[in-house]
């Protein structure tokens, strides 16, 4: 294989995996000045599937919601937990949401750095509240990482995206409730 052939191979896997992003189950994270929420859609494909959780708690002050591959999903929120009790134990403070941010995207640029290895079939958004306040980030599998105020990840999440858009001055100042 050439070297421009191994380039182009790496590329075609990023799109793949950021495809099965997109046929996930639509998640949609969203943040005011004091709070930050994720919500995402219960969906089946048929009366025999079990559904799977879209939202996972990572630390007291950490979650994430999940659109694309569970099982990727899973061992990136084990990475996230195990760093965020590392935090609590070594320097006795939870880890900043930023920071925890910027380690998924090292993690998950490994594997597009790496022959023989596919990258994360996984889209993620991460809803933290640290020092800084709340925070919405949302992760691709290309390891893109993106401070958002609302976001949208998953199947048909461009109809929510734009909702989102039209009604981003009117979350800022909204409660917990209204979110």
């Amino acid at each position: 294989m050439s070297q421009y052939g191994a380039h182009r191979a790496v590329f075609i896997t990023i799109e793949y995996a950021m495809e099965a992003v997109k046929q996930g189950s639509a998640t949609v994270g969203l943040k005011s000045k004091t709070h930050a929420v994720l919500v995402a859609l219960k969906r089946a494909q048929s009366e025999l599937a079990a559904h799977q959780k879209k939202i996972l708690h990572v630390d007291n002050h950490i979650g994430i919601s999940i659109a694309g591959l569970t099982a990727d999903a899973r061992l990136l929120c084990n990475f996230m937990r195990q760093e965020c009790l590392d935090s609590r134990f070594v320097f006795d403070r939870p880890l900043p949401t930023s920071r925890l941010v910027s380690l998924i995207g090292s993690k998950t640029q490994i594997p597009t750095q790496r022959y023989g290895r596919r990258p994360y079939g996984v889209g993620l958004l991460i809803a933290g509240f640290d020092d800084m306040g709340p925070h919405i980030f949302q992760t691709c599998p290309s390891a893109n990482y993106f401070d958002c105020q609302a976001m949208s990840i998953g199947a048909r999440s461009q109809s929510a995206r734009t909702y989102l858009e039209r009604c981003m001055d009117k979350f800022s100042d909204c409660n917990l409730n209204d979110l």
